[in-house]
């Protein structure tokens, strides 16, 4: 059986304030062609479909038409809410559009329930785990704990239970939103941590023939059963290096996994830039980079007059600017958010006690009430967005 693996559409995103509608049209355009081209048997989408719970109403059009077209093709598709959707506002409708081969899973309950397809050589259990928010979803999956290992497991130990009830020699594969330990993140991903830890063993997915990951957004392999998709399109200069794909997976009549990448179309590429002023303005190298779109980091000691207007003037496409100077007391102007990359929420809650006390860093006690408030926080924003 052959499968197209993709996730993290975040559809309604824009990029640096620029809309990607009509990119992410060409990429919904470009997945059903292949589709049709290469003879794929099922869809299969890892969450993260809109970029906010309550998505604009043109990127839930571009959602509706790629749902009809793939219907059309007659091409089952299983998908699940990531950490960026609405679960019950994605999961509307699921029961009637399961009759048109479109398998929402977006409740943690049917964990342990899976879509059923079969080809020459019998059935495949497709098994669809939404993103787990621990607090919330522990007591119904009877984790011991709220953290990401503790859910999963609970949530495999259910699906492991359901194919162990089935006829001999049924395949499976596994959906799921969520970091796995070895992933490589980029800037443009929500930050999931809770009590301090965000990612979870890729053992915990033991058992089953393939594993469908979203949450991350570049493509990688952490075993040849379990795989990130990535994000079809670069949503921060941080992906500049990304090579935007899909999978397309085949299961042979033991399981076993053949896998290969198919490109995604490229809107426009991404270039980050760095040096004074004048030589970005000068130097012949830097043409390749006019139709880009760029993060240009200037150097420059001294802050130069109107540098993005003139940077336009070369770079049509500009849409970062970034201060960090070689030397000398202009450091003191980079940016806030530049000086915050990269860091989690807790490290600058950490930060913040450790500069308000004059160097005197948080303790264990402290580090442990800050997490369990960072917690608390994160899934009061998730009930508020399910009572929305």
């Amino acid at each position: 059986m052959r499968f197209l693996h993709t996730s993290d559409w975040h559809l309604g995103r824009s990029f640096h304030r620029v809309s990607l509608l009509s990119a992410q049209r060409a990429f919904l355009d470009h997945l059903v062609e292949t589709v049709r081209e290469r003879d794929i048997d099922a869809v299969l989408v890892a969450g993260d479909v809109y970029d906010r719970a309550v998505p604009p109403l043109a990127a839930v059009e571009l959602f509706d038409d790629a749902l009809h077209r793939l219907a059309a093709l007659g091409v089952p598709t299983v998908m699940i809410s990531g950490n960026h959707d609405s679960a019950r506002r994605l999961g509307v409708g699921a029961g009637l559009m399961e009759q048109a081969g479109i398998h929402l899973r977006t409740d943690p309950a049917g964990c342990g329930t899976p879509v059923l397809l079969s080809d020459a050589h019998g059935p495949v259990a497709l098994y669809g785990l939404p993103y787990l928010e621990p607090a919330m979803v522990r007591d119904a999956l009877g984790a011991r704990r709220a953290d990401h290992a503790e859910v999963l497991g609970a949530a495999m130990d259910r699906v492991r239970a359901d194919l162990a009830g089935r006829p001999a020699g049924t395949r499976s594969v596994v959906l799921a939103h969520a970091f796995v330990t070895g992933g490589a993140v980029s800037d443009s991903e929500r930050d999931i941590t809770v009590g301090g830890v965000a990612s979870v063993p890729v053992a915990v997915f033991d058992g089953v023939d393939y594993v469908a990951l979203g949450h991350l957004h570049g493509c990688q392999t952490l075993t040849e059963r379990v795989r990130y998709s990535g994000s079809p399109l670069a949503y921060s200069f941080s992906e500049a290096g990304h090579r935007k794909s899909s999978w397309i997976v085949e299961l042979d009549a033991d399981g076993a996994v053949q896998a290969e990448r198919v490109d995604c179309p490229v809107p426009r590429p991404l270039a980050r830039v760095r040096g004074p002023l004048e030589q970005l303005l000068e130097e012949p190298e830097q043409a390749r980079h006019e139709e880009s779109w760029v993060e240009a980091t200037l150097t420059d000691t001294v802050r130069p007059h109107e540098p993005m207007a003139r940077l336009a003037r070369r770079f049509p496409h500009i849409v970062s600017l970034v201060f960090d100077p070689d030397e000398g007391p202009a450091r003191s102007l980079a940016s806030y958010a530049q000086r915050l990359r990269g860091r989690s929420d807790q490290e600058i809650a950490e930060d913040f006690v450790e500069h308000v006390r004059s160097g005197r860093a948080a303790d264990e006690q402290e580090r442990g009430e800050l997490r369990s408030a960072i917690d608390e926080v994160r899934v009061d924003d998730m009930a508020a967005e399910v009572a929305r």
